[in-house]
């Protein structure tokens, strides 16, 4: 069996090989380049100036810090679980790695078509919650396993109001195939009329990387670097090369389901050298606000983290969800879509003002308590 790849049949293996490679390559450089960017992006935020030493404009800084790691000591503590302890790195890496198989970057330009590459994309995007979970326990360390559990927790509150904001485009796309949703936003992009949608999946996606203001589990002011805190060296550097290629999955998967990707706008009429440019500018957009987003806000507590997935979010995902379903079995015009979208937009956003602003209720002191104190 032979495979197309630029216009070459190539064997089946040979095929496989070349694209993993290239995976690699491009994930590789676009993280040291995330890296590189987020520094430069926070230092502006904050009236810095990041790096400029290594390198012209300190554009060297991120491979010097991957050679740094790379000969640093690997250290494993002495009463760690070996095989869970060694193989945790790599089941949260393998998952996000095998994101950029099914992302569009241009017409035809992505790793594999696949049919259900959107269903593809949320079973193996959930995986790696079982390796935060492995780094904790095999830790054998108290705090790292608080935060396993932390992002065990985190992950599947939030995968489900994710999974509910890509489903409500794909009812609408009737399709799970990215290429295909891609292209029917080739007038409209779906977050005109999905705008609910996008804002739950920005949200959700901050959450499913472990960003501020959803970095509970690596929490270093209560749990000293959460799942990770006895890794060094390279396992430590896999698990952020494993968050920052989220960073630009998640950022990929939202330009091209909500934003129309290479499509809109004329992205099938200017050819591919346009389709780039619409690519790259929707995807920098998305990493420049999960970068803005990390320098504004403060870090969430874990009662408001969980309450906000399962009170706020997931019913409004539901409701969409709903929403979408009638539309499509009862033929109404799409301004429907836009219109609840935006009503339920306000609806969240005076909720989350309201808990905001709402002072924390303290649990009331026992006699015994109020006793001891006076």
């Amino acid at each position: 069996m032979n495979y197309d790849l630029f216009g070459l049949e190539l064997n089946v293996w040979v095929d496989a090989l070349i694209r993993v490679l290239l995976i690699v390559g491009f994930m590789t450089v676009s993280v040291m380049g995330l890296i590189y960017i987020e520094r430069k992006i926070l230092a502006r935020f904050q009236r810095r100036l990041g790096p400029t030493r290594t390198g012209p404009m300190g554009l060297l800084q991120s491979l010097a810090d991957a050679l740094k790691l790379i000969g640093k000591e690997d250290l494993r503590p002495k009463s760690a679980d070996p095989w869970t302890f060694e193989f945790a790195p790599y089941v949260v890496f393998i998952p996000v790695f095998l994101g950029f198989v099914i992302v569009p970057f241009l017409f035809g330009w992505q790793v594999r078509v696949i049919e259900l590459g959107l269903l593809y994309f949320v079973a193996t995007s959930s995986v790696n919650i079982v390796g935060w979970v492995m780094a904790g326990w095999g830790s054998d360390n108290r705090y790292a396993m608080i935060g396993g559990m932390r992002a065990a927790a985190q992950g599947i509150s939030y995968e489900l109001p994710l999974v509910l904001a890509l489903l409500a485009v794909a009812m609408i796309a009737s399709s799970l195939n990215l290429q295909e949703i891609v292209s029917a936003q080739g007038r409209v992009p779906f977050v005109v009329w999905q705008p609910l949608a996008f804002f739950i999946f920005f949200v959700a996606a901050l959450a499913e990387m472990n960003r501020p203001p959803f970095d509970i589990p690596i929490g270093e002011s209560e749990v000293v670097g959460g799942p990770f805190v006895e890794y060094s060296g390279f396992r430590w550097s896999v698990f952020f090369l494993a968050e920052y290629a989220a960073l630009f999955i998640l950022s990929a998967i939202g330009a091209a389901v909500f934003l129309g990707g290479w499509a809109w706008p004329l992205g099938e009429e200017l050819g591919r050298g346009w389709q780039l440019i619409l690519m790259s500018a929707k995807t920098g957009m998305l990493i420049f606000l999960v970068f803005w987003v990390r320098a504004s806000v403060p870090r969430l507590r874990i009662d408001q983290l969980m309450g906000y997935s399962w009170k706020v979010l997931l019913p409004l995902a539901l409701a969409q969800v709903l929403v979408n379903g009638a539309v499509l079995v009862y033929d109404w015009p799409k301004q429907v879509l836009l219109v609840t979208g935006v009503m339920g937009l306000l609806a969240l956003f005076w909720v989350t003002e309201r808990a905001v602003r709402q002072p924390r209720t303290r649990p009331a002191m026992t006699i015994a308590q109020s006793e001891a104190a006076s």
